[in-house]
């Protein structure tokens, strides 16, 4: 998740974990939006997707104007529930998702009867921001980088235990996917919530995670947690003096989650751009992208057909890294 407390504080939004609707403070013109504008969240607050949805909410609802902005959580079923609900909602542009890599990207490979299709049935409206996924241990576990880390767990099969936000997570996925392809064995602990997860890692419940930036950064700069390696094809810019596991050892090695704003399939496209615009203009700002960057998130500014492209490319990636690391969304 991203750093509520700092992020929320830098926009000077209050409430973020309260579904509050952001009021508009200029007019729109021609019709829309005509009534308040749903940003649905397939998983429950405080996570990156929950703060990401808030921030964008807060930026836009003045500049796009109507009665306002409400982020709305449905969590459930690895985010299918929420984004089921989506692809059938009335293509009007008052029904918006945040989408997340697990329910664009990991869920068809990870759910044979996915009631939803994310090329089908959703327009991408616009990329919002990457995290990449960072290792972490608890400080009880004796390795100082990352091949000491692996060696300790190829020594140790199965003793190790690694928490996720849930079955199919991101999280879970980058976990299964790292013990994959670095031949060792560990069993992977599912909680409701990245949050709930990043607290039991601390009290040492559990030992290591490979989730986003935001979520263990503020407990790594503390000592709390050991940072071993960054999931990125490049060193961090916000946190430079971590190697990347690429370079540490496992050549190739990238697991990257991004989060962007998607509507129901027949959206009119005037409304998708006038969204994609009002998006892009608030992630372009050095305060925003400053603001996300603190917190190890990247803000990327994409077109709408870009955002689809990432989409449509990353399917088929991940559908293979799941189906050879034998990934299931139950377990």
């Amino acid at each position: 998740m991203l750093n509520r407390r700092s992020l929320i504080a830098g926009l000077g939004l209050a409430g973020a974990c309260a579904p509050t609707i952001l009021r508009a403070q200029a007019g729109s013109s021609q019709n829309w939006p005509s009534q308040v504008v749903k940003i649905v969240v397939p998983f429950t607050p405080g996570g990156s997707t929950d703060v990401l949805a808030r921030l964008i909410a807060a930026k836009i609802a003045p500049v796009l104007g109507g009665p306002g902005f409400i982020v709305d959580n449905k969590p459930g079923a690895g985010g299918t529930i929420a984004a089921a609900q989506v692809a059938k909602a009335a293509p009007d542009g008052h029904t918006l998702m945040m989408g997340h890599i697990g329910t664009l990207a990991f869920n068809p490979a990870l759910y044979p009867d996915l009631p939803y299709d994310p090329i089908r049935d959703f327009e991408p409206v616009a990329l919002v921001a990457s995290v990449p996924n960072i290792l972490v241990v608890n400080p009880e576990v004796p390795a100082k980088d990352f091949q000491e880390f692996v060696a300790y767990a190829r020594a140790n099969p199965g003793k190790l235990n690694y928490s996720s936000g849930g079955q199919g997570s991101a999280a879970h996925i980058a976990g299964a996917y790292l013990a994959y392809k670095a031949g060792f064995e560990a069993v992977h602990i599912p909680y409701k919530g990245t949050a709930p997860s990043v607290v039991d890692l601390v009290a040492g419940v559990v030992q290591f995670t490979l989730t986003g930036g935001p979520a263990v950064l503020p407990f790594a700069s503390k000592g709390q947690l050991r940072a071993l390696g960054i999931a990125s094809a490049e060193r961090a810019s916000f946190a430079p003096q971590l190697p990347t596991i690429a370079e540490s050892g496992l050549p190739g090695f990238e697991a990257v989650q991004w989060y962007g704003i998607v509507a129901p399939k027949g959206t009119p496209r005037d409304i998708v751009d006038r969204l994609n615009r009002a998006i892009n203009a608030e992630l372009a700002t050095p305060e925003f992208a400053a603001v996300l960057e603190r917190d190890g998130a990247v803000a990327t500014p994409r077109s709408p057909e870009a955002f689809g492209e990432l989409i449509a490319s990353e399917l088929p990636v991940w559908r293979e890294v799941i189906t050879q690391a034998q990934i299931k969304a139950g377990g």
